[in-house]
């Protein structure tokens, strides 16, 4: 692919990850066909491991149309797994990522598609009028103060998954294979040709969300952690000041200088020898736990597509795979 190439010219892959969606299907490809049928199209859905018959409509959408193919899991295995999948195995020269629940308009996409013209690798676009819950509008505002505010973690403001990225900088971020893998984050740490740009956001009119605040906060926890070591230093230097005032308590202790009981001084002596593990054991974790070996981010069980036999849990031949 030309550096210089855009979607208009070389191609577009639009990723539609999909969980439990099956109200959604028909009509988001409806529309995103209508939108952006003028381009040399793939529709790529990754059905994550859907239970309602998401996985029936996709295969009916895939017999009546070329340009679609899927692939369909194992199991869930989350939100970034199921667009990482689709990021690894685009076919076309860009990729679009537009979410199941149309709550992107994929007209939108023709904003990201002209940022691009201008040099980019990546265009993400921002909710100029979200239409969520204010509970979730809030953790947003709170997510991204203290990513980008707090921790210094540099990523493009308010940006979100609609967004559209060069295909081979999607794939080098998924072959990665971080311990804490999170797009946002990892786009500025291989490239500074990004930028954002204000879209429309309109409300979900067919299912429920399946992202609710507990996925949210622990995913905002996997990003601190993984991408600023301003928490476990901070932790660090907390537990370490810590224990030493537990030892300057004690040793004042055991020489009269304040009154307290053997026990006292004893349960202090205590608490800065665990205080001071502590420390340590934090700094270590980081560092030991990144490189402890892990399955992979998903496994496959059907796709319409070669798919590498790493991804694949089973051989497609066998007759388990095939049940």
């Amino acid at each position: 692919m030309s550096a210089s190439g855009h979607p208009d010219d070389t191609g577009l892959t639009v990723v539609v990850p999909c969980y439990n969606e099956v109200d959604n299907l028909e009509h988001s490809y409806a529309e995103i066909v209508s939108e952006l049928g003028e381009f040399d199209l793939e529709l790529l859905y990754v059905d994550d491991g859907s239970t309602d018959g998401s996985l029936d409509v996709i295969r009916r959408l895939a017999d009546s149309d070329n340009r679609v193919q899927y692939i369909s899991f194992t199991r869930n295995f989350g939100f970034e797994a199921a667009f990482s999948a689709g990021y690894r195995y685009a076919g076309k020269p860009w990729i679009l990522h537009v979410d199941a629940d149309q709550q992107f308009p994929a007209a939108e996409a023709h904003k990201l598609i002209a940022a691009a013209k201008a040099g980019y690798d990546a265009v993400f676009g921002v909710r100029t009028n979200r239409q969520d819950p204010v509970l979730r509008r809030w953790g947003t505002a709170a997510f991204h103060f203290i990513g980008r505010k707090l921790l210094r973690i540099e990523l493009p403001p308010g940006a979100t998954a609609f967004r559209l990225v060069r295909t081979e900088l999607a794939r080098r971020i998924v072959d990665l294979e971080l311990g804490t893998p999170y797009f946002l984050a990892t786009v500025p740490r291989l490239t500074s040709r990004y930028t954002t740009v204000p879209v429309a956001h309109r409300a979900r009119t067919r299912g429920k969300s399946k992202v609710g605040m507990s996925f949210l906060s622990s995913h905002a926890v996997e990003l601190f952690v993984g991408f600023s070591r301003r928490l476990s230093t901070a932790a660090s230097v907390a537990c370490l000041l810590a224990g030493g005032a537990g030892l300057v308590t004690a040793l004042a202790g055991a020489t009269g200088l304040v009154s307290g009981s053997a026990l006292t001084v004893t349960a202090l002596l205590l608490l800065t020898a665990s205080l001071t593990a502590t420390a340590l054991v934090v700094r270590s974790l980081v560092v030991v736990g990144a490189g402890q070996p892990r399955p992979r981010q998903f496994y496959v069980r059907e796709a319409s597509i070669p798919v590498s036999a790493a991804d694949r849990l089973l051989d497609p031949s066998s007759s388990l795979e095939s049940a």
